[in-house]
């Protein structure tokens, strides 16, 4: 479903759960930074009713994903870190085109979402296999399944939206992009490090 170009090497799910509070504290972060992507693109397209619609309700599931996530931080006696910078991230924006008609920035801003939902998707699979206390198992099986749920959004609403893009071919660059950009983390126990 995911198409991923290069699958996460396994030894970053070990480095996860060797250090279990750097993941938890970026994790946090890495909701709080979709919720508000969500609410960026909402900002610069409130005219798009289905896009709007299903963006708030992204935007409101990613910050209860913090707020749970945080949760597990407290529960273990620790505070929320601050944030740090994602490289990943950083470098998927590169991929998102700055210029062309807005049919053709608004799919590259819906598909590099997709993109991180793909990814995160994936992470938390690992996650819900390998994690060392069966709760954070079953918490990231249903992180899994609602990554999944807006990375489909994403992808979907690209589709509704990108007037004469063809958001296929578009998708398929995206995809081989990423894989160039993944190989290069891996290596730290954050969400995309």
């Amino acid at each position: 479903m995911l198409h991923l170009q290069l699958s996460t090497d396994p030894r970053w799910a070990a480095l996860a759960r060797e250090d279990l509070r750097t993941l938890l504290t970026d994790h946090a972060w890495c909701e709080h930074k979709a919720a508000s992507n969500a609410m960026s693109i909402i900002v610069r397209n409130p005219g798009l009713t289905d896009l709007v619609q299903a963006l708030t309700g992204i935007a409101q599931e990613e910050m209860a994903h913090f707020g749970m996530v945080v949760e597990r931080i407290r529960e273990r006696g620790w505070e929320l870190g601050p944030e740090r910078k994602d490289g990943y991230v950083n470098e998927l924006l590169q991929l998102v085109r700055k210029d062309g008609s807005p049919e053709e920035r608004l799919v590259d801003r819906l598909l590099f979402s997709a993109m991180i939902e793909a990814r995160s998707c994936e992470r938390f699979k690992m996650l819900s296999e390998t994690a060392n206390e069966a709760e954070l198992r079953t918490f990231y099986r249903g992180l899994m399944e609602s990554e999944a749920g807006h990375y489909a959004t994403f992808i979907g609403l690209a589709r509704q939206y990108g007037g004469r893009v063809d958001v296929d071919a578009r998708w398929k660059e995206f995809l081989i992009y990423e894989a160039g950009v993944v190989a290069r983390y891996g290596t730290r126990a954050e969400m995309h490090g």
